[in-house]
């Protein structure tokens, strides 16, 4: 019986499962989840929940880790760290590092370089790359499942996508290839245009946002909905930030395309009066927007017209955000936060909610979905056979976060001196505690590479 060969039994929860919420014992034996019990067998290790909610593992589908080459922003022992701590225990890690990852041996090389010292799992979104586009098209699915694609440059983006003809090219090369593209979708020539009209790039905070406007994203999302259309690729649009894109790709998916999109904790908590007084704390790229457009983005979390709820986990030290306006980095951490601040912002807009209805609502976007997704084997449920990868959340607990509690590298939150409601408390990685907060412990570095590096040993090429 499963109830013998349990190593871990996680008792008094409130389980939240794909058919609902649970009274139950959740059992664990070598990794993964044998079963949900009414008890818990004798002799086995005990994990009380006191109550509380036990969701599954959660899943950040975008997290830049910096490595390799950024290392100096962030690296996998702080990154992992800060993600056990906010209830996630895989992450899907960007490939705009320093040297980029822009073909399958250099994905194959970070993996190596990771291994043994992640606390959570990894899997990877290729760089897809305008002069090479024929990577994604015999690109392996072991190696990647997935294409970044900037269609607009930053400070760490590697490649951008301005020519019209080569973004057609590599979405021909993904749909070819059954590869999802997830794209950075803002119009460089719109803000090449806009900057020479204006004499250059913002040199205030109080200006960042018009510099950089809604119009921008709206462009880059109806080219990419016609090549959606055109070719049938899977497409993925990350960090969503106005009214009119949400409508944009929710009307899409409606209408078949097979168009899905991410909505990140940042846009939902500010708005562009943040920016303002906070200044780089909550510059990004696309720019946060006004209150109209964080309600419609609110309104597409409680339609469930968005996917994913993902951080965009991307720290830069505290000295590159204080450089002048133009020459600042976007991009905040955010994988510790995220779920707090998604469920803090729910239960304030919807006090009247359900609450096992609000924290279904989580673990879909932050668990179901992405794996859906990304074809994320064994996680994001818990039901027998899954990871056994879980996290007891208090859905009541008020804290400030401070300081002290900041687990990534670089030190600093947007969210410094906030008082959320809700708490990660215990974190469970493959039947093992990767935190625990009451005693202010971290686990061991036994993260795993979603496609195996055993897998890949002789590879070598375009494999």
């Amino acid at each position: 019986m499963a109830r013998v060969n349990a190593q871990l039994a996680v008792v008094n929860g409130r389980v939240v499962t794909p058919t609902g919420v649970r009274r139950g014992v959740v059992l664990v034996a070598d990794g993964r989840i044998i079963g949900i019990a009414d008890s818990a067998p004798g002799h086995v290790r005990v994990l009380d929940a006191a109550g509380r909610y036990v969701l599954p593992g959660l899943i950040d589908s975008h997290v830049h880790f910096r490595t390799p080459g950024l290392e100096h922003k962030e690296d996998w022992e702080h990154g992992s760290r800060a993600a056990v701590a906010g209830g996630v225990t895989t992450v899907m890690d960007m490939p705009n590092t320093r040297p980029p990852a822009l073909h399958p041996d250099a994905v194959v090389a970070k993996a190596r370089q990771i291994t043994g010292r992640s606390l959570v799992d990894f899997a990877f979104h290729i760089g897809a790359d305008p002069l090479h586009p024929e990577v994604l098209a015999g690109l392996d699915p072991a190696i990647a499942r997935s294409a970044k694609v900037f269609m607009a440059g930053h400070h760490t983006a590697p490649t951008v996508f301005s020519d019209p003809a080569a973004l057609d090219k590599v979405f021909a090369a993904a749909a070819g290839s059954g590869v999802r593209l997830v794209l950075h979708a803002e119009d460089q020539r719109l803000h090449d245009l806009l900057d020479a009209w204006r004499g250059g790039p913002p040199s205030s905070y109080r200006d960042y946002e018009r510099w950089r406007p809604r119009s921008s994203p709206i462009s880059a999302v109806v080219r990419v909905l016609e090549l959606v259309r055109r070719h049938g690729t899977m497409a993925h649009i990350l960090h969503l930030s106005s009214a009119e894109e949400a409508d944009l790709v929710a009307a899409a998916a409606a209408d078949g395309l097979p168009v899905t999109f991410e909505l990140t904790a940042h846009h939902l908590s500010f708005t562009d009066a943040d920016t303002v007084r906070g200044g780089a704390r909550t510059r990004l790229a696309p720019a946060i927007r006004g209150p109209r457009d964080q309600d419609r983005l609110w309104a597409a979390l409680r339609a469930g017209e968005v996917a994913t709820l993902g951080s965009d986990h991307a720290p830069h030290t505290r000295a590159e955000k204080e450089l002048p306006v133009a020459d600042a980095p976007p991009g905040l951490p955010g994988v510790q936060e995220l779920a707090t601040a998604v469920w803090t912002g729910m239960r304030r807009r919807w006090p009247d909610e359900d609450q096992d209805t609000a924290v279904r609502r989580l673990v879909r976007h932050l668990a179901e979905r992405p794996a859906e997704l990304f074809g994320l084997t064994g996680k994001g449920r818990l039901d027998a056979g899954a990871d056994g990868d879980l996290v007891v959340f208090d859905p009541e607990r008020r804290w400030l976060l401070s300081a002290p509690d900041i687990a990534a590298k670089c030190g600093w939150s947007a969210y410094e001196g906030w008082t959320f409601t809700g708490q990660v408390q215990v974190t469970v990685k493959s039947g093992q505690i990767a935190y625990d907060r009451e005693q202010g412990t971290f686990g061991a570095p036994v993260g795993r590479w979603l496609s195996p590096l055993d897998r890949q040993k002789g590879r070598t090429g375009n494999g």
